[in-house]
C-alpha cells in the first residue's frame, strides 16, 4: 500500500492526510506479503523463472499490486538480469521500485513498451465496462509476447483478474501457456482460481496469498480512512475479513450502513416485515444504485457464510451484531443453511451476467432465507 509520510499540515496546524487509494499499478508499497516476495526474488535469483504465474487469494488484499511490483522489478533489470548481474553474489532483497524510478513512472502511466494489461474492456453496444474478459481482450497477448523485448529484458503480461475470462478468452491464454515464448512471462492475478481451467492452472506456477493480519488491515484503514470512528474501524476489521481493499470499498460506499440494514432485516426472520424489505430493495436496487446492489451482492453471502461457519462450532451461541442469525442458523439444521448460500451467491452472480431484475433478486434472496428460517 502507498507510503504514509507525505503530510501536510491543515490551517488548524493538524496533520491531513491524502486518503486517495492508489492503482495496483501506481503502488509503491506492499503490507502484509513479504514471504510471497522472497520467494518471487528467490526464483529470480535461481534463474528459473517460470512462464506462467498465478497470483491467488481473496480479493483485496494486494495480489494485483504484487503483479505490478513484480513487473517492475523484472523491466527495471532489462538486459542486466543475465549470468554476471544480479545472479552475482549480490542478490537484491526487495522488489521495491521508488516511485521517482523512470520505470516506476511508465508502468504507472501505462507507458511502458514491455508490459501489457489485460482487463474487462468496455461493450461497444452498452457503453459499459464488460462484466467479463472476452477474447478481443486477450488477442493482442500472442503479438505482445512474440516481439523482442524493447528494453533487451522480459516481455509481461498481467491479467486483471483472470478468473473473469470467459472460454474463449481462456482458450486463448492457454494457447500461449502451451507454447510460451523466450524471456516472456504471464501473470494471471486471481480471486477465484477454481474457475479458471484446470490445464491454465497446470501450467503455471501458482503463488497462493493468505487474507492480511488483522493488525495491517488496521494499520491499513487508519492510513487511508483516518475520519472514520474507532467503533467504524473494528466493525469494518470484522467484515473484512483479512482484505483491506474490502474495508475500504464498504467504507466508501456506506457498507456499514448497509450491513446494519441487512441485520435489521434478518433478525425478524422467520417472519420478514414486508414493508422494510420492499424499501430496502427499492435503496439497493434502484436506478442509480449500481455501487450499493454491489456492495450487497458482496455481504449478504459473506454475511451468511460466517454466520454459518459460527454456528457450525459446538458451543457457540453467537455475539457481536451478527449474534442473532447465528442463534438462529443454529436453530436449523445447517445444509439447508449452505443450500441457501450456494442459491443467493449464484442469484447474486447472475444479476449482471444474465441482466436479471436486481430488485427481484434482492426480494428473492430474502425469500430464501425467509423459507429455510421456518
Amino acid at each position: 500500500m502507498a507510503d504514509n509520510d507525505d503530510f501536510e499540515p491543515d490551517e488548524e496546524g493538524r496533520e491531513s492526510r491524502d486518503v486517495a487509494i492508489p492503482a495496483p499499478r501506481e503502488n509503491p508499497s506492499l503490507s502484509g506479503h513479504d514471504a510471497a516476495e522472497q520467494e518471487l526474488l528467490r526464483a529470480f535469483a535461481s534463474g528459473r523463472l517460470p512462464h506462467g504465474l498465478l497470483i491467488t487469494g481473496p480479493h483485496g488484499i494486494g495480489k494485483a499490486t504484487l503483479a505490478y511490483r513484480f513487473a517492475r522489478f523484472l523491466l527495471s533489470e532489462g538486459a542486466g538480469s543475465g549470468p554476471g548481474g544480479l545472479f552475482a553474489p549480490a542478490a537484491p532483497t526487495s522488489l521495491t521500485l521508488p516511485p521517482d524510478h523512470p520505470v516506476f513512472r511508465r508502468v504507472a502511466s501505462n507507458g511502458h513498451a514491455d508490459l501489457l494489461t489485460v482487463e474487462r474492456g468496455i461493450d461497444p453496444k452498452r457503453k459499459r465496462e464488460r462484466t467479463e474478459i472476452v477474447v478481443d481482450d486477450t488477442r493482442a497477448i500472442a503479438a505482445f509476447l512474440r516481439l523482442t523485448p524493447a528494453e533487451g529484458g522480459w516481455r509481461i503480461v498481467i491479467v486483471d483478474t483472470a478468473d473473469e475470462m470467459n472460454r474463449n478468452a481462456a482458450n486463448a491464454v492457454l494457447k500461449i501457456l502451451e507454447e510460451p515464448p523466450d524471456r516472456a512471462i504471464l501473470i494471471l492475478v486471481s480471486d477465484n482460481p477454481g474457475r479458471l481451467l484446470p490445464t491454465i492452472r497446470s501450467r503455471c506456477r501458482r503463488l497462493a496469498l493468505r487474507p492480511l493480519s488483522d493488525a495491517v488491515v488496521t494499520d491499513l484503514i487508519g492510513r487511508y480512512r483516518p475520519d472514520l470512528s474507532p467503533a467504524d474501524r473494528t466493525a469494518l476489521i470484522e467484515l473484512a475479513e483479512g482484505s483491506v481493499g474490502h474495508a475500504l470499498e464498504l467504507a466508501e460506499e456506506d457498507g456499514l450502513d448497509l450491513h446494519r440494514r441487512l441485520l435489521g432485516l434478518l433478525a425478524a426472520l422467520p417472519e420478514l416485515d414486508g414493508a422494510k424489505l420492499h424499501d430496502f430493495a427499492n435503496a439497493v436496487a434502484g436506478w442509480g444504485n449500481e455501487d450499493a446492489f454491489r456492495v450487497l451482492a458482496e455481504l449478504m453471502p459473506a454475511t451468511l457464510a460466517r454466520a454459518i461457519a459460527k454456528a457450525a462450532q459446538a458451543g457457540v451461541v453467537g455475539e457481536g451484531r451478527e449474534a442473532a442469525l447465528v442463534q438462529l442458523l443454529a436453530r436449523r439444521g445447517l445444509d439447508r443453511w449452505v443450500e441457501v448460500w450456494e442459491k443467493i451467491t449464484e442469484l447474486f452472480a447472475q444479476a449482471d451476467a444474465v441482466n436479471l431484475d436486481r430488485k427481484q433478486v434482492v426480494l428473492n434472496a430474502f425469500f430464501a432465507l425467509e423459507e429455510a428460517a421456518r
